[in-house]
């Protein structure tokens, strides 16, 4: 299937770029969500009416998540939980513990923008979280894990 996506997709393509996706990627997420329309000839002549609309929003989100990256970069929260005389935890702090942690200090952000590779953290101490806030813009939030008293 052709789409001509209407904003940046990592791993995928720019604003504008017609690319060839599986049918149901397309059919299920990218149009539905409004990343992507059907390549045909009138989306096409309708995409580039449209493209300096586009390419300004866009600009504009992307100097959003630079502004809240900011923000995000000299932040550090403090998250208490249970835990055995070793420093594990009992249970473990996952991207929700820490969406709402960030919360606490005025800092929006959604769960999917958290990343955790490892997993969720399951012992005491600090430690950098990235956050991704758009395709382009990566920040780092430091996360202290301490014993509950």
């Amino acid at each position: 299937m052709q789409v001509i996506l209407l904003e940046k997709i990592a791993n995928l393509g720019d604003l504008g770029d017609q690319v060839s996706v599986k049918s149901g990627y397309g059919r299920n997420y990218l149009v539905p969500q409004n990343k992507a329309v059907p390549a045909t000839a009138e989306n096409i002549a309708q995409f580039e009416e449209r493209r300096a609309e586009l390419e300004r929003t866009s600009n504009e989100r992307l100097g959003e998540a630079q502004s809240r990256a900011d923000k995000i970069s000299g932040t550090q929260v403090t998250i208490t939980s249970k835990a055995g005389e070793e420093g594990k935890l009992f249970g473990s702090i996952t991207v929700r513990d820490i969406a709402e942690a960030a919360g606490r200090r005025d800092i929006r952000l959604d769960k999917s923008e958290i990343l955790l590779p490892d997993g969720p953290l399951r012992t005491l101490g600090e430690y950098d979280v990235d956050t991704k806030l758009h395709p382009e813009v990566i920040a780092t939030l430091k996360v202290t894990v301490i014993a509950e008293q």
